[in-house]
């Protein structure tokens, strides 16, 4: 007779050959794995949360700092700096994220994406803003904090540099409408842009590399889409706009052409006493001829009482490496040369510089350094047929005129605040800046990285 195994025997054999429950063990470990990435994610979620404030914040600063250096000593542009940035992240609630330590001024190369360090430098400024343990504002954990990881430390970094518009180098740039007629030619590299509209009239060539700009390349303006009217426009065409920051300048240029120390003096053209430490002033008046009393190296002075009188280079006369500040209309004459001169005048005539038939504004010298000619007035330019502009630069707060034939164009700037208007029969070669060091420019500002 068979006897039954004990209770508990059965038990045992039972629970060694069931299978429910099998999957729990597993799903335990299941569990504890989610919820430790589910943890790690919350903390490198809160990271990149914070890193992105701090990005902001540094971007803010690093353009404040860089604009501000522009007038403003190193220490006066990182407190601005500083300002900027813990508006962005207050310090009661972040703690110090930023201090004038994490703000150097340097050198930005773009080919190799390196900031170099120098200090006194305006091109470019690295910034960084921090939450470091060091400085008891780290970024608290979650999850990391089970292996030890109560805190991460979390840095941005921002790099702003300075540059100049490439149409601001060379080319034709106006606030209002640039109107150019027919017949003209335009190199590599050439830039018309108008704040408005461009306005071409049909035969014009436009040669690889020439930019054609507005707000809206859709409303240029020419008078029919015959096909190959204006050989080289559609693929010269861009959308884009410009704050004209050097007609901001004007007034500062004419105030301190003159002074040494300022950053519009031009120590090519202008000769300093090395005892005084001060240049030559000639006084003339509207009376005198410019060539008769022009000394070399000297800054010239002319006051008028009327906005209609004039002062006057003569036909066929040329002058050389000066300056001239006046508040009085300036005429240069026909076939007139001036190299390495600066003229500023204050008067606001729309034909407060002009100039006569055949007038050459710089050196043709092909492209090289030195021999160019600045023009700066708080009024207009207008010149009479062929023009000839060799390395120079006109900076008009109203409108620039010319007449045509102005054909003996190379390395030219035009800004104007109003319009710019040029006829036909030109043709505008580029020479890449060089012979045109001595410009008066404004800088922009761009983020590098």
């Amino acid at each position: 007779m068979t006897q039954n195994p004990p209770f508990v025997a059965r038990l045992l054999r039972r629970f060694t050959h069931t299978q429910d429950g099998a999957i729990t063990s597993f799903g335990i470990f299941l569990v504890i794995a989610m919820i430790c990435v589910g943890g790690l994610g919350l903390d490198v979620a809160n990271a990149i949360m914070v890193r992105t404030h701090l990005q902001v914040a540094a971007d803010s600063a690093a353009h404040a700092a860089l604009v501000a250096r522009e007038y403003r000593t190193e220490a006066e542009s990182k407190a601005i700096a500083i300002t900027i940035a813990s508006q962005s992240l207050p310090p009661s609630k972040f703690g110090t994220t930023i201090e004038a330590g994490d703000i150097t001024f340097g050198t930005w190369d773009a080919a190799t994406q390196v900031f170099t360090a120098s200090p006194g430098s305006d091109d470019a400024v690295l910034v960084n803003t921090q939450r470091l343990a060091g400085r008891g504002n780290s970024v608290g954990t979650f999850f990391l904090r089970f292996i030890g990881m109560n805190h991460l430390d979390v840095i941005s970094q921002s790099v702003f540099e300075t540059y100049y518009p490439t149409c601001f180098l060379e080319g034709f740039v106006a606030q209002d409408v640039v109107d150019i007629q027919s017949n003209n030619t335009y190199d590599d590299g050439f830039c018309i842009h108008s704040n408005t509209h461009v306005e071409v009239n049909n035969g014009n060539t436009f040669l690889d590399g020439v930019i054609v700009s507005m707000p809206n390349r859709g409303d240029l303006v020419i008078p029919s889409s015959v096909p190959g009217a204006n050989p080289g426009l559609q693929d010269a065409l861009r959308s884009g706009a410009y704050r004209l920051r050097v007609l901001n300048r004007i007034d500062d240029i004419i105030a301190n052409v003159e002074d040494p120390s300022s950053d519009y003096f031009r120590t090519a053209y202008v000769d300093i006493d090395p005892l005084t430490g001060d240049p030559e002033v000639v006084t003339f008046s509207k009376n005198d001829r410019i060539q008769d009393i022009w000394v070399e190296g000297a800054i010239h002075k002319a006051t008028c009482n009327a906005a209609n009188q004039t002062i006057t280079l003569s036909a066929n006369q040329s002058v050389h490496k000066g300056v001239i500040v006046t508040n009085c209309q300036v005429s240069l004459g026909a076939n007139s040369l001036i190299t390495d001169v600066i003229i500023v005048t204050e008067n606001t005539n729309t034909d407060s510089i002009k100039s006569g038939s055949g007038a050459q504004i710089g050196l043709d010298d092909g492209c090289s350094p030195g021999g160019g000619a600045q023009l700066v007035t708080l009024g207009g330019f207008t010149s009479a047929a062929n023009l000839a502009i060799y390395g120079g630069q006109i900076i008009a707060a109203k409108t620039i005129d010319f007449e045509s034939r102005a054909d003996g164009i190379e390395g030219v700037s035009m800004v104007a605040g109003e319009e710019i208007d040029g006829t036909s029969l030109m043709n505008m070669g580029f020479c890449g800046g060089l012979g045109m060091e001595n410009n008066f420019m404004a800088e922009y500002f761009r983020l590098a990285t």
